[in-house]
């Protein structure tokens, strides 16, 4: 099964002046992140605006950006939905768009059992050969998977890992400790866990911050992997401000504002999103100009 990365980011969608997905720029975009140390990107997903992109934005964005990257680095397609039988023909359709996998997102809105998760993932997996990561955010979905439901679905090969998005650190030592499969990986979700989550047995993030930072997060990362804890901390906390300013507002719209305002234009956020306030853009300008930014504009 093909290997996604430590440092994925949670690409967000570009558009331009009428609103629409600017594929250029999207294009653009990846290659920076990728030079500014993530090893592949995820495509519509929370990040990317997915409630607002169409199926067939979704699947152009994702061909357009491995288009661009190739080998360079890896793309994970965001296909999951509250819908099983949309979610298992959109991933479908995203590994024929050139998708190195697919992000499945706790299904929102309809608030399933555990036992519905359970049978949504596994009827979605069971529709591809794709690595597929599993996407738990209750603060979005209204729903938490428990580490139990993890741990059954971990079964299926092609469930190679989950992004832990929860902020419950009990339950990531859980999912850790639980999987007994080599191949299946803990992600964190939050940027402000990755390094207690990793220091549990994660494996990596996957990130709105890298955007600006990806390589003192990458630095971050391999300090701690190599045992330097007091290295990886110092690198961690003076990144904080900046990841705190992120999510001031509503994620996108904070990164978004940030990197239009690095010099790297990504237009506005699509409605019912919309700009920050004076207010939560002065946080996000003070966290900027504190911060040493990576990304090649």
């Amino acid at each position: 099964m093909k290997e996604l990365g430590r440092l994925l980011t949670a690409m967000v969608t570009p558009f331009n002046d009428r609103g629409e997905v600017d594929y250029v720029q999207a294009r653009r975009l990846a290659l920076a992140l990728l030079e500014s140390g993530s090893d592949g990107v995820v495509t519509s997903g929370t990040t990317g605006e997915c409630p607002t992109l169409t199926g067939e934005e979704k699947l152009k964005l994702c061909a357009e950006v491995k288009d661009a990257v190739g080998d360079r680095g890896t793309v994970v397609a965001g296909t999951g939905t509250y819908s099983t039988t949309e979610s298992r023909d959109l991933t479908r359709e995203a590994a024929v768009a050139g998708a190195d996998g697919c992000l499945l997102v706790v299904p929102y809105y309809n608030r399933p059992t555990q036992e519905g998760l359970y049978q949504h993932f596994k009827a979605v997996a069971g529709a591809t050969d794709l690595p597929c990561i599993l996407y738990n955010v209750p603060s979005r979905t209204g729903t938490n998977m428990v580490a139990e439901t993890v741990i059954r679905l971990a079964e299926a090969d092609n469930i190679v890992g989950v992004k832990e998005a929860s902020g419950n650190l009990e339950q990531a030592a859980g999912i850790v400790n639980g999987v007994k499969r080599n191949g299946f990986h803990l992600w964190s979700g939050n940027d402000s866990d990755t390094l207690p989550m990793m220091a549990l047995g994660g494996y990596g993030v996957i990130s709105v911050t890298s955007h600006l930072v990806g390589l003192q997060i990458r630095d971050m990362m391999l300090k701690l992997l190599s045992g330097d804890v007091i290295g990886a901390a110092s690198t961690h906390s003076r990144m904080m401000p900046l990841t705190s300013a992120l999510f001031v507002v509503a994620n996108p719209i904070p990164v978004k504002y940030a990197l239009n305002r690095v010099g790297f234009p990504v237009g506005r956020p699509r409605l019912p999103l919309v700009e920050p306030d004076e207010k939560a853009a002065a946080v996000i300008d003070a966290a900027i100009g504190a911060s040493t930014i990576d990304l090649p504009r």
